[in-house]
């Protein structure tokens, strides 16, 4: 587990580009990356995952999927990464109805309000929490496996 204090949404978006700088060097399995994000609404959830797409070289709009559901974005780095909003989820079995279990495997899925998915949603490799503090906020990043493990000691180095 590992903490650190954002300051401001600026603060976020170069925390998020040098996490996701670091999968350059990090070899995925064939099985993807699974990141389930915390926070109440306004903690910087999307904001992280702006600053994650910038660091991986994606100059698009980035927005939240609360009503679509999922925002795909396919990279210049030959990645993909999934952008899951569950927050609208009145029961687990909308995973399935939606068609998120015929997605690619081999991606990077961002899952916020991963909860509502139940058994549904993929497992997690790290949970990365957002805590509101002040004007700033507080995120702590977990390894919930050795895939996650291995990325959070990439990072953190």
């Amino acid at each position: 587990m590992s903490s650190i204090f954002l300051p401001n949404e600026q603060a976020t978006l170069d925390f998020a580009n040098v996490f996701s700088g670091c999968l350059k060097k990090f070899r995925l399995p064939e099985n993807g990356l699974t990141v389930y994000l915390y926070g109440d609404l306004g903690a910087g959830k999307t904001t992280f995952v702006r600053g994650f797409l910038r660091g991986l070289g994606f100059l698009g709009n980035v927005k939240s999927p609360t009503y679509s559901l999922l925002e795909e974005y396919h990279l210049p780095c030959e990645l993909t990464v999934q952008h899951f909003d569950l927050y609208r989820f009145s029961s687990p079995e909308e995973w399935t109805d939606a068609g998120f279990d015929d997605l690619d495997a081999n991606a990077i899925r961002l899952i916020e309000w991963a909860d509502k998915g139940g058994d549904f949603v993929p497992p997690a490799d790290l949970d990365i929490t957002f805590t509101v503090q002040n004007t700033g906020r507080m995120v702590t990043i977990t390894a919930l496996n050795d895939l996650g493990k291995d990325f959070l000691g990439q990072w953190q180095n």
